[in-house]
């Protein structure tokens, strides 16, 4: 997540929605960053502006069945609006509308399940006829590409004697654009799945998905910067990075729409990995008693769900405001493109898409393994940790400089996983989280009471901090990690199990044992979960917890050392109320 001057990232009652500092160069000069977006005013419509831009008009997500939109299409004409895109693949339809009774009058229509303005500002002229970002001239850099302290932080540098990753694995870059012109992205960046997609609409015109900030340039350097004698180098420069633009110019706001385009875009195109450094504007938290915010929650998550689908993991920042998201009081920064006022919040409010079920969530750590003052934490929500302070990396125009942020963090994970995928060929996105959380070193809490859980996986930190190189040298052993892929339903008011036979291993199992648990449920506060070991001892992983929240995809860790590792091992589910079903879609065990 971005943030638009030193010091403010992400911080309560900024205005943008992206993290990091302000650029360094490499004197130590800092650069002046873009002007902040002014509260309560609309951009101001370029003086080429489309004929069918009129003041006033706003974009709203119609949610409907997945499939054939086109009843529901003909009636956002039919009601005073028009259809800017639709994602039939998901039941999304982005629509604008000048007519203030627009929203309540589609939510009556046969076939519309939810309707919700993603906006409180108009929609920019130029999202009918959107300006290609600069293409900026290119500086040289003298030859040597030093070692960065956040590299061998993770043990990167090692982990490059291994592998650099498969050009066959494609990162996805969800952010304010990519400068794919700088020399030491330009030998990595996959132009042909690249695209913009402010505004809600694929923009396949080449540079379209060129930075509108710098933001995405210094993200992109951090995952892929080419190991090629200068600059920089990535966590894996040797796989194939894509721009999906998804900030609109002018301010770097990511609206819900935008969003949606970029992930079924990257569901799509075969993106292995995507980057989420951002939340969803205008909202810091999108509560469900919010009509509006319902339908970005859902429609967002959809597509989400259909990225992951197709085989995509994403990951995203968890926030720079140092603020506890498993236990959510105020926000004080929404709407963003408007006037933001303060409102009392819980935690069915979802920071998105960092909170979104599936997506792995990344804190910030400062030097070595300390907490970075700003990152936000919450037991449960963070999955692991990465350096976030003070990184240096590409910006646009051949150009490098150093930006602090959880949004500096997230590519670092996102280059571990790239690794991982490049190391495991054929991975899932469950896997995929599974390993991540596998290859992840252990942190204590500090003596910060705000911190809770154990050494193996705690607020602050999750399950700790990455290490490239254990992702690519850590494979688990034959007869150390087992699986079943296999469905289960989870019936009303019904317990289920499904079995795991662990053999070939000797002795008892670890203190640290991993259950990794992947079950698609609605309202998850229905269920207990737990292990059955083999001679029948039961570990609780949860008991009706989360509340209204959807689907339990989490490595829980226990201790089972008084058990014999080998037998039939089962997970439980137990569901204590009506309404809501939904099946265990996999699980494993890591010996």
């Amino acid at each position: 997540m971005l943030a638009a001057t030193l010091g403010a990232a992400l911080a309560f009652g900024a205005p943008a929605a992206l993290a990091g500092t302000a650029p360094v160069s490499p004197s130590g000069k800092v650069i002046p960053a873009a002007p902040a977006k002014t509260a309560g005013k609309a951009a101001a419509a370029p003086t080429s502006q489309s004929a069918t831009w009129a003041a006033g008009t706003r974009a709203y997500l119609v949610i409907t069945a997945p499939g054939d939109s086109s009843a529901v299409r003909a009636a956002v004409a039919a009601n005073g609006g028009t259809v800017f895109s639709n994602f039939d693949s998901i039941g999304v339809i982005v629509a604008h509308s000048a007519s203030a009774g627009f929203a309540a009058t589609m939510r009556g229509v046969n076939g519309v399940q939810q309707v919700g303005a993603t906006r409180t500002s108009d929609v920019p002229a130029d999202a009918y006829n959107p300006a290609l970002p600069a293409n900026p001239a290119q500086s040289t850099t003298p030859a040597g590409e030093p070692v960065r302290a956040d590299m061998s932080q993770i043990k990167a540098d090692q982990a490059w004697a291994v592998t650099t990753g498969s050009p066959s694995v494609k990162v996805g870059i969800l952010d304010t654009g990519v400068d794919d012109q700088h020399q030491d992205l330009a030998p990595n960046f996959n132009a042909a799945d690249s695209v913009s997609c402010a505004y809600g609409k694929p923009d396949t015109r080449a540079g379209a998905w060129r930075d509108v900030d710098s933001h995405g340039t210094h993200v992109a350097g951090t995952i892929a910067a080419a190991k090629n004698g200068k600059g920089v180098v990535g966590v894996a420069p040797g796989v194939k990075i894509s721009a999906v633009r998804v900030a609109e110019p002018g301010n770097s706001f990511f609206f819900a729409e935008n969003t949606i385009c970029g992930f079924v875009w990257a569901g799509d195109h075969g993106f292995k990995v995507t980057n989420n450094s951002y939340y969803t504007d205008p909202w810091q938290f999108n509560c469900p008693d919010n009509i509006d915010q319902a339908a970005i929650i859902e429609g967002v998550k959809r597509a989400q769900e259909y990225a992951e689908g197709k085989g995509s993991l994403q990951i995203a920042a968890a926030g720079n405001e140092d603020y506890d998201l498993a236990h959510k009081t105020t926000d004080s920064a929404s709407p963003n493109d408007s006037t933001p006022v303060t409102r009392t919040i819980t935690n069915a409010c979802l920071d998105i898409p960092t909170e979104l079920p599936g997506v792995v969530t990344v804190a910030a750590n400062g030097s070595g393994t300390s907490k970075a003052s700003f990152s936000n934490f919450g037991s449960g929500v963070i999955d692991v940790a990465a350096p976030g302070s003070d990184v240096y990396s590409t910006i646009p125009g051949g150009k490098y400089g150093t930006k602090s942020g959880t949004s500096m963090a997230t590519p670092h994970v996102v280059g571990v996983a790239a690794l991982l995928a490049s190391t495991n060929p054929g991975i899932t996105p469950a896997q995929l989280r599974d390993k991540l959380a596998t290859q992840a070193n252990d942190i204590a809490c500090p003596s910060d009471s705000r911190c809770t859980g154990t050494a193996a996986n705690n607020s602050f930190f999750g399950e700790g901090q990455v290490d490239a190189l254990k992702a690519v040298g850590s494979t688990p052993p034959p007869g150390k990690y087992f699986e079943n892929l296999a469905d289960f339903a989870i019936n009303d008011n019904a317990t289920v199990e499904s079995p795991i036979t662990v053999s070939g291993v000797s002795g008892n199992a670890p203190a640290t044992l991993k259950v990794g648990v992947d079950i698609k449920h609605t309202y998850i506060g229905d269920l207990r979960v737990d292990l059955v070991a083999p001679d029948g001892t039961v570990y609780n992983l949860t008991n009706r917890s989360g509340g209204s929240t959807d689907n339990i995809v989490q490595t829980f860790t226990v201790n089972a050392s008084s058990e014999v590792a080998n037998g039939l091992w089962k997970l439980r589910v137990n569901d204590n109320a009506s309404a809501d079903t939904g099946k265990i879609d996999a699980w494993n065990l890591t010996f």
